[in-house]
C-alpha cells in the first residue's frame, strides 16, 4: 500500500542499503512496499544482488523485493578466509540473521545456482516462513550434477593443490565472461558489464582463495538433497521453475526432478544460458505476476 506521502515511483525507486549481522556489513538492494508480498533474491556465482538490477523495478509495483550480496561478493563484507569460514552453512546463517535484522517474516525465495543450497537451508529451517519459490537454475537432485562437476567431485574427495589446479581457470575473465554468453540465443543481448562487475570482485586480493573455499564447500550441498526434497514433498510450496536449458553448468537435467517432488509446479524451460534473466527477464517478471496471482498470494 502506498501511502499518502509516497507516490508510486518512490516505491518503485531501487534503495541500496547496508546492515550488519554477526560484525558483517550485508550490502543489499530494495524495492516495493513492505506490505507487498516479499520476494528474497538469492544470487549466483560470480555474481552479487547486480543480477537482479533489472528485476527489481520490474515488479517493485506489486512486491517487496529484498536482494542481498552474500559475504565475499558485490559490496558485502570480505573477510579474508582466515577470517570467516566460507561454506554453505555459514553462508546460510548469515542469511538467516540477516532476514532477522531486516524484519522478514513471510517471503519467497528466488533460487539460483548458489543461492538454492543456501535458500533450501534456510527453507528447511523455516518452512512455515516461505509463501513460493521461484527456481532459477539452482540445484537439488544429483541427476543435476553433469560432466562439468567432475572435477569438483575429485576435489570434493581429496582438497589437494593438484586438484584445485583445475579449478582455478574458473576464477578468470574468460570464464566468467563464458558463464554469461555459453548458450544464450544472442550474445549481443548482454551487457559485458556483467562479467567485467563480477571479475572486478573476483580479483580482489583473497577473494579466489574464498571462490575456492566454496567450490569445495559445495560437497556439502548433495547429501542434503533427499532433506531438500522432503521439503517440497511435505509442504508444497507453490513453485515457479523457470530454467535456462542450455545451461551446462546446471543442464535441464536437474531441472526435471522437481517434477517429483512438488505437485503445484509451473515449470518453464527457456532458450537461454546459465543467467537466464539476461535474455528472459520480461517472459520471467510476468510468470512471477501469474505464479502469484493464480495462487492468490497477492
Amino acid at each position: 500500500m502506498i501511502s499518502a506521502h509516497s507516490s508510486a515511483s518512490d516505491v518503485q525507486a531501487v534503495r541500496y542499503r547496508t546492515t550488519t549481522v554477526e560484525g558483517l556489513e550485508i550490502f543489499y538492494r530494495e524495492a516495493g512496499s513492505p506490505d507487498a508480498p516479499t520476494l528474497l533474491l538469492l544470487h549466483g556465482f560470480p555474481t552479487s544482488s547486480h543480477m537482479f538490477r533489472n528485476l527489481i523495478p520490474a515488479l517493485a509495483d506489486q512486491f517487496h523485493l529484498v536482494a542481498p550480496d552474500y559475504p565475499g561478493y558485490g559490496n558485502s563484507s570480505m573477510p579474508l578466509v582466515t577470517e570467516f569460514d566460507y561454506t554453505f552453512d555459514r553462508l546460510a546463517e548469515i542469511m538467516d540473521g540477516f532476514i532477522q535484522a531486516t524484519g522478514l517474516e513471510r517471503y519467497s525465495l528466488y533460487l539460483m545456482d548458489y543461492g538454492a543450497p543456501i535458500g533450501f537451508r534456510i527453507a528447511t529451517r523455516h518452512p512455515e516462513r516461505v509463501q513460493a519459490l521461484i527456481i532459477q537454475n539452482g540445484n537439488a537432485y544429483d541427476e543435476g550434477l553433469s560432466k562439468f562437476w567432475d572435477p569438483l567431485k575429485v576435489y570434493w574427495q581429496n582438497r589437494t593443490d593438484e586438484n584445485a589446479a583445475p579449478l582455478k581457470p574458473f576464477f578468470e575473465i574468460k570464464a566468467t565472461e563464458w558463464q554469461y554468453i555459453h548458450g544464450v540465443r544472442n550474445p549481443e543481448a548482454v551487457s559485458p558489464d556483467n562479467w567485467n562487475l563480477d571479475q572486478r570482485f573476483l580479483d580482489r586480493p583473497g577473494n579466489k582463495d574464498i571462490q575456492l573455499a566454496l567450490f569445495y564447500s559445495y560437497g556439502s550441498n548433495p547429501p542434503l538433497y533427499p532433506k531438500w526434497q522432503a521439503y517440497m514433498r511435505e509442504n508444497q510450496p507453490p513453485t515457479l521453475l523457470v530454467w535456462g536449458k542450455n545451461d551446462q553448468i546446471f543442464p535441464a537435467s536437474g531441472a526435471h526432478p522437481y517434477k517429483r517432488d512438488l505437485t503445484n509446479l509451473k515449470f518453464h524451460l527457456l532458450d537461454t544460458g546459465h543467467f537466464a534473466l539476461e535474455e528472459e527477464g520480461i517472459l520471467i517478471a510476468e510468470q512471477i505476476r501469474t505464479l502469484f496471482t493464480q495462487e492468490a498470494l497477492i
